[in-house]
């Protein structure tokens, strides 16, 4: 029985392996209490900034780049440092259900209790997925993470140098006061090149309403306050489906930013169509001029053929021609008609 149970258990913990990044704990060994470097402190004093204020993180999976943000002393934020993600899995597009193998897209709100400072991953900052607009679509999973160990099963991982780094910014943050870390999850950088070439993609509504949040910081110099409306995100409204609450100036403003995008995503469709003309115009040449180049050589080749079969035969004919007047080998022929040459005389002694 006992032996029965174990194996159960084994194949459990095989496929909560396989399929997400498991908490794992240990006993601790502080790496979660290391102080933010000196040199982090610095840059942060520089930029007019501190350990304990306001932070956002961002998620850049195609460009396999993590961002993090600090609130400055004039209000805004600015970019801290990027940091290069060593391993994402799945493709682009959102998270579906659990066991599928990719990380998820979106927005999403880290607290104090998703700091997993003994996970086996090194250190691990859990991002809190599902979160409601994965639940409103039925999407599910568990255990999606930042973390070290430079490996992944579903989460985006880090350097443990990096997940080191990262971790202790936002612990600094919560230290300071601050109740959440929001997390924004994009597919790609959100220029309309990326989105012209990703034009025919399935989830393309999708990242457009993940690029009202993206558009919404542009305005605003605030992360988003995001909530959900029936299948889509909101963000900046008085509720889930209620009226904006950006002033006019800034309404003014996003409205003028989508008209922009909308322009230069025109742009970047025809100019990538017709580089793709090109490209095809390009291999439609170079196909033609192989296949002339291809039947050059077999008329070269028949050519060569035809000669050397003539040259075989007229050196043929040259042959017979002087070993028959030179006479060859070939045997003596007797005329019957021919004279009788008279008998020799004899010679004298």
């Amino acid at each position: 029985m006992f032996g029965a149970a174990s194996k159960i258990l084994a194949a459990l913990a095989v496929l909560g392996f396989a399929y997400a990044c498991t908490p794992g704990s240990f006993s601790g060994d502080g790496r979660g209490a290391v102080p933010l470097s000196q040199s982090a402190k610095s840059q942060l004093s520089r930029m007019g900034s501190s350990p304990s204020a306001p932070m956002f993180i961002r998620i850049y999976k195609r460009e396999s780049e993590l961002e993090v943000w600090k609130k400055t002393a004039s209000g805004g934020y600015q970019l801290f440092d990027t940091y290069a993600i060593c391993a994402w899995s799945g493709e682009l597009g959102p998270k579906i259900y659990e066991g599928d193998r990719q990380t998820p897209e979106g927005f999403y709100t880290i607290t104090p209790g998703l700091m997993n400072p003994n996970s086996e991953f090194h250190l691990a900052i859990n991002l809190g997925f599902p979160n409601s607009y994965d639940r409103s679509l039925g999407r599910n999973g568990s255990n999606i993470m930042i973390h070290g160990d430079c490996s992944s099963r579903g989460c985006y991982a880090m350097t443990n140098e990096q997940i080191e780094e990262i971790y202790a910014l936002v612990r600094e943050t919560f230290a300071g006061g601050n109740r959440s870390v929001q997390a924004q999850v994009y597919p790609f950088r959100m220029t309309a090149e990326n989105f012209a070439e990703y034009q025919g993609n399935r989830n393309m509504s999708f990242w457009r309403n993940l690029k009202l949040g993206y558009d919404t910081h542009q305005v605003t110099g605030e992360p988003p306050v995001w909530d959900v409306c029936g299948s889509a995100y909101t963000f900046d409204t008085a509720s889930a489906c209620g009226a904006s609450t950006l002033s006019d100036t800034q309404r003014t403003r996003l409205a003028s930013i989508q008209t922009a995008d909308a322009t230069a995503l025109r742009d970047a469709v025809a100019a990538r169509e017709e580089r793709t003309r090109l490209a095809a115009l390009e291999a439609a040449r170079l196909a033609e001029e192989a296949a002339t180049q291809a039947q050059r050589q077999a008329q070269a080749e028949v050519a060569s053929a035809e000669r050397q079969q003539a040259v075989s035969g007229f050196t043929g004919q040259i042959g017979t021609f002087f070993s028959g007047l030179f006479g060859g080998s070939r045997a003596p022929v007797n005329d019957p008609a021919a004279p009788v040459p008279p008998p020799r005389p004899a010679r004298y002694s």
